[in-house]
């Protein structure tokens, strides 16, 4: 680990660091010849997206009052040792910027968390993804807040929860493999309910820091080598937003592998992720940037949400309260679920020393 103040290129060859500079005058070059290139078709694309009929103003949305917001985000570590692996997954839903007129619901931060020792497996990440995910959404859900954020896009707890159980049939008696198979079905319950999201009183909101998605790009011819965040950070003022979009469909439809569950629940997990996929047909995208201060962000709502003006309008007023800090490019709860979960990696060998004291 390298300390604070320890200069960066320490423990690097001197002849690789001075061979990295001397092509940052070559980057820089080609970075702001992109950024020109950008800013002088940026008339011209906001022209067009106007035309279109897809740039709003959040001012036109009907006022509504400030809700309550939560945010929730997961991680997992593996601490390999030399006979077993010590592994850890956790989930936390943070509160956000309390409303004035609002009292606090939660006096702490609200967590799911799996600690066990497990045998050495390749698969186990993917098995521990697919908990942790499991886990937000099931925090998700059961928030009493009117607005829950969640990392990333709507549409990855279908590949995490594919992809992990997929690796059961690789090794079923993995502790977190019989885990993930007792919870399944809650987990993808509480999904199902968060893309229909039919509560007038609920809304989760999919906000994805990174995306290469290029809905609207496609849509207008866009550059194919600009996604559709990047260039609408540029694109859109303070206050406006894109008009909702289906989501991009993937080449392949999206899909659950269910075969390794557990007869006892393999039917009701199969219907269950039908379900599912084809509610993530139905999610919208919308790009909003609430400051001048901040990058356009992306949110995925469900159709419930994305065609009702009040509903859209209190996500939208939800995003604007929860991104008042220019030093915080995303809704305040989901900063700060992502600084408390990322820290149970740090812990786990904190944690494996006090159980091998004990």
């Amino acid at each position: 680990m390298r300390i604070m103040n320890e200069p960066p290129f320490t423990e690097l060859p001197a002849a690789l660091v001075q061979e990295v500079l001397n092509r940052t005058e070559e980057i820089s070059q080609s970075l702001l010849s992109s950024f020109e290139k950008i800013e002088t078709q940026r008339k011209k694309w906001r022209e067009q997206i106007t035309r279109e009929g897809l740039l709003h103003k959040d001012s036109d949305l009907i006022p509504v009052p400030h809700p309550t917001c939560a945010g929730v985000d997961g991680a997992f570590a593996i601490e390999r040792l030399l006979a077993i692996d010590l592994v850890a997954v956790g989930a936390v839903a943070v509160e956000g910027l309390t409303p004035p007129s609002e009292k606090r619901y939660w006096p702490e931060p609200y967590h799911h968390v799996y600690v066990n020792t497990e045998n050495h497996a390749a698969e186990t990440a993917s098995i521990l993804r697919g908990l942790m995910i499991g886990m937000e959404m099931t925090l998700a859900q059961n928030a009493p807040h009117e607005i829950v954020f969640l990392d990333g896009s709507l549409a990855t707890p279908t590949i995490f929860f594919n992809q992990a159980i997929s690796k059961i049939e690789d090794v079923p008696t993995l502790q977190a493999s019989l885990e993930l198979q007792d919870n399944i079905c809650t987990y993808l319950e509480s999904y199902k309910h968060i893309l229909t999201a039919q509560r007038s009183d609920h809304y989760w909101v999919g906000v994805p820091k990174y995306t290469t998605k290029r809905e609207i790009g496609v849509r207008l011819n866009w550059p194919p080598s600009y996604d559709d965040r990047g260039l609408l950070s540029l694109i859109l003022e303070a206050g406006e937003y894109t008009h909702p979009l289906p989501l991009m469909k993937p080449n392949s439809p999206w899909h659950i592998n269910t075969q390794p569950i557990n007869a006892p629940q393999r039917d009701a997990a199969e219907k269950l992720a039908q379900e599912v996929t084809s509610l993530l047909n139905s999610i919208h995208i919308i790009y909003y940037r609430p400051y001048h201060w901040l990058p356009a962000l992306r949110l995925e709502v469900a159709k419930s949400i994305a065609q009702n003006p009040a509903r859209l309008s209190a996500v939208l007023t939800g995003i604007k309260d929860q991104c008042k800090a220019p030093a915080i490019l995303e809704p305040f709860p989901l900063y700060m679920a992502d600084r408390m979960i990322k820290h149970l990696a740090k812990a786990v060998p904190t944690f494996r020393q006090i159980a091998s004291q004990r």
